[in-house]
């Protein structure tokens, strides 16, 4: 077994805190990573606080994993120690039902092995994440990272990259697409990101007037204030495409206006409670609600292939460990521009 440190839930809500246990002794097909950046993903914070039930505790939360090959089993052939390496939402599945073999393991019949409070291929051993100093992950899951961009700014590429970047390229945004954001927050701004990228023409939607000159820092052409009485009106029938980003309660009845016949709206973000819709809103102009998870391994290596291409990163403030409960409040308010990354160098026991 492998001993390793990392910061863990006790209970839930309960404050993070230091927490050693052990990984795995690697197999033949597997890669030991020792883990540099680790990503704060809003999700972490709704596991450790089981708010979506099913929780398990202690947990080490974190899915944006990006590290170093310090070792590799017998039968590895694509990593060697030394190379660059990350490791997203999952860390296995079965490999033989049919979203297994299209390459789209997060649909898994029997359910993807999640890279924390999961259980492995066993059906006991618990999965621990990111907020730690090394993991060990089969090889048919362990990510090539872009050389030329920086660590620490990748990591959160992991899921709020794939996680927007898949509905983007499902959906077909380019060049004559509008594009609608809901929400300029970790998902958000790189919805817009990879939107701008691909020839999108991108509007945000957002509750806050600060936000509108990091819209368009960020490479967004539009701004709508949502706080402002009848702001639907203006944009009615004018969308092919909006990803909605937001956790929270909201009415998904003005963005389902603002799209085109056949506009889809996609949900990524998980609100607590179910969302309500009026059913003539999609009738009467044939418009799709639809949803969207992350990616698989084969897109996922495609986006950060896409990523390495176009120079596209994440917008993080890097902290150390210690200020992970802190980190998570702010998270909760608000106040990240736009990601937290936490620094691996300060995950030691």
């Amino acid at each position: 077994m492998i001993n390793a440190f990392g910061y863990a839930a006790p209970s839930p809500k309960a404050p993070l805190a230091p927490f050693t246990f052990t990984r795995r002794e690697p197999g033949p097909g597997d890669v030991v990573i020792e883990i540099l950046y680790a990503g704060i993903c809003h999700s972490d914070i709704h596991q450790v606080r089981d708010e979506w039930g099913g929780a398990t505790f202690p947990m080490v939360p974190g899915h944006e994993i990006a590290g170093r090959v310090t070792a590799v089993g017998s039968g590895v052939t694509r990593f060697a120690p030394g190379d660059l390496a990350g490791v997203g939402c999952m860390v296995d599945s079965c490999h033989v039902c049919s979203s297994c073999q299209e390459g789209l393991e997060q649909f898994c019949d029997d359910g993807p092995v999640w890279t924390y409070n999961s259980v492995e291929r066993d059906k006991k051993t618990r999965t621990q994440g990111g907020y730690s100093n090394v993991i060990v992950v089969r090889e048919d899951f362990v990510l090539k990272l872009p050389a030329s961009l920086p660590l620490s700014h990748v990591a959160p590429l992991l899921c709020a990259g794939i996680t927007t970047y898949s509905p983007l390229s499902r959906f077909g945004a380019g060049p004559g697409q509008d594009v609608g954001v809901v929400g300029l927050g970790g998902l958000g701004h790189m919805a817009i990101k990879f939107a701008r990228s691909m020839g999108a023409r991108v509007t945000v939607f957002s509750t806050s007037a600060a936000k509108e000159k990091d819209a368009a820092t960020l490479g967004a052409h539009d701004f709508v204030l949502t706080r402002k009485a009848g702001w639907g009106a203006a944009v009615a029938g004018r969308f092919n495409l909006i990803l909605d980003a937001v956790s929270g309660d909201h009415d998904l009845g003005p963005y389902l206006g603002a799209l085109k016949r056949d506009g889809n709206l996609v949900l990524l973000g998980a609100p607590e409670k179910p969302l309500s819709v009026h059913s003539f809103m999609l009738i009467s102009r044939r418009r799709n609600l639809t949803a969207s998870l992350i990616g698989g391994i084969r897109e996922t290596q495609k986006m950060l292939d896409y990523c390495g291409e176009q120079g596209i990163v994440s917008d993080v403030e890097v902290i150390p460990v210690e200020k992970v409960n802190e980190a998570y409040e702010r998270t909760l308010a608000g106040d990240v521009r736009y990601r937290f990354v936490i620094d691996g160098a300060t995950i030691r026991p």
